[in-house]
């Protein structure tokens, strides 16, 4: 026998397929049953549950609340999933996003401000006490028939023009808001906007969602030791948790297979008998609603309303929260809404350089790892002996010195003499770069999503990957 044959004999082992760590995990994860899932994912909700209660000195955010933190992190998640069924799920480029957050809020701001003509928990049909918990599912309601009435006449429109037309919606919701001032109060606001009043003791008179709960860090009673922040951030949660069991039994519906079937190919969908049509107005209006429900979530932990939060650098944001995440994959959009909302207060309080000594330093240090990155970039491509992750890393190596060093010389060392710039006010910089980088590197996102087979998926998972019982030959048959 030769070599050759010896190799492709069967005996010989199969060639290992190369696998990330992310693969690995998912691999994994999809090897539990649901009850194991379950079993895993219980605990690591209680854990961040119990995340702003006792904040990690590396996590924490000196220059803010850490629970307030944690609830805008929360409500950037439920807008991320919202988002991400219209554009990861859909395949429908929707630049007005901040739209449908605005109606939400607006929904309720109009029905339980004081400034509202249309206040309704003055003698109204709405009690104080529950007005916010009403105007909640109200708030879903109002920006789903927004969603309606937008996607009506649009959604026959595909890529650039769908695009500049929920662009232009976005922009339209914030004019009226400011322009309307018998209505909305202008750029005033609505301010006294109902929250939930639960928990109301002599301790907390206005509840535990009230802005007057600032919690007793001392306390061994995990509820007193929550200040408002972390209620509004469990409140965010619970609802993530319910949107999450929503979208994903739709990604295995026959609403979740049109959405994916209209995302590769429209016109092949709508030729193998997908009502595309109907399918895309699905989407738009499931989006909308989760929107809307961010914005109630917003209107009543700030409890104040007005034009100016809802221009088109959030919506931008909230884009760009999907497209580092992972289109398509929900729970990689809540990573990617993570990073947008958390990044900027975390470095809020870091500051590029103490001194003016110290910057020259760093400057030094800086410009020569990149002019190292760059020279050993040259010699690699002249010998081409740089595979994949180590080109990627000499790039982003040289991306990101090279911004560095440029932040040096112009925000700190020339304009700002002492390095008062902090990190936390140029996240639109660090945002666009990121972005820059992730199309040219992986553009599909931190967490991509992968095709697999929607209906009965876990069960043949399970079916091939159990191991194959030894067969007896021969005489011992």
């Amino acid at each position: 026998m030769t070599d050759l044959t010896k190799a492709a004999g069967p005996d010989s082992p199969a060639p290992q397929e190369r696998r990330g760590i992310g693969d690995a995990l998912r691999t994994w994860w999809d090897g539990l049953s649901r009850p194991g899932q379950w079993a895993v994912g219980v605990p690591f909700i209680i854990l961040l549950a119990l995340l702003p209660l006792f904040p990690p000195p590396l996590v924490d955010t000196p220059a803010y609340n850490f629970g307030l933190v944690m609830a805008k992190v929360a409500m950037f998640c439920l807008i991320a999933i919202g988002l991400n069924v219209v554009v990861g799920q859909a395949g429908l480029l929707d630049l007005g996003y901040v739209g449908f957050y605005a109606v939400g809020a607006y929904t309720v701001g109009l029905l339980t401000s004081k400034n509202s003509p249309w206040n309704q928990t003055d003698g109204g049909w709405l009690d104080p006490k529950w007005a916010w918990l009403a105007c909640l599912p109200l708030a879903a309601l109002v920006t789903a028939f927004s969603g309606l009435i937008l996607g009506s006449p649009t959604l026959r429109l595909r890529g650039d023009y769908l695009a500049i037309v929920t662009l232009g919606f976005g922009e339209i919701v914030r004019l009226l808001a400011d322009n309307l001032g018998e209505i909305t109060n202008g750029s005033l606001g609505l301010s006294e906007v109902a929250y939930p009043r639960i928990g109301e003791s002599e301790a907390k008179p206005n509840g535990v969602f009230s802005a007057g709960n600032v919690g007793d860090p001392d306390s061994s009673n995990l509820l007193d030791r929550a200040s408002y922040g972390t209620y509004w951030y469990w409140l965010g949660m619970a609802l993530i948790i319910v949107m999450l069991l929503i979208v994903g039994n739709l990604e295995r519906s026959r609403v979740g297979r049109a959405w994916v079937a209209i995302r590769e190919d429209e016109d092949v969908a709508e030729i193998m008998g997908v009502q595309t049509y109907k399918y895309k107005l699905w989407a738009f209006m499931i989006g909308a609603a989760v929107g809307g429900i961010s914005g109630a979530i917003y209107a009543g932990q700030v409890q104040f309303v007005n034009p100016t939060r809802f221009d088109i650098v959030n919506s931008m944001l909230f884009l760009c929260a999907v497209v580092i995440g992972g289109q398509g994959n929900k729970l990689g959009v809540l990573a990617g809404a993570f990073i947008i909302a958390y990044l900027p207060d975390r470095l809020a309080s870091v500051r590029m350089v103490n001194d003016e000594a110290t910057g020259y330093t760093l400057l030094i240090l800086d410009v020569a790892a990149f002019i190292a990155l760059a020279l050993y970039w040259k010699w690699a491509q002249k010998n081409r002996d740089l595979g994949g992750w180590p080109k990627r890393l000499v790039v982003s190596g040289m991306v990101f010195t090279g911004v560095m060093g440029a932040l040096l010389v112009g925000s700190v060392l020339l304009f700002r003499p002492g390095g008062a710039q902090s990190l936390g006010d140029l996240k639109y910089l660090y945002f666009g770069i990121a972005l820059v980088v992730m199309m040219i590197l992986r553009p599909q996102g931190l967490f991509p999503v992968r095709q697999k087979l929607l209906t009965y998926g876990r069960q043949v998972y399970q079916a091939v990957r159990r191991p194959a019982q030894p067969e007896t030959v021969g005489a011992g048959r």
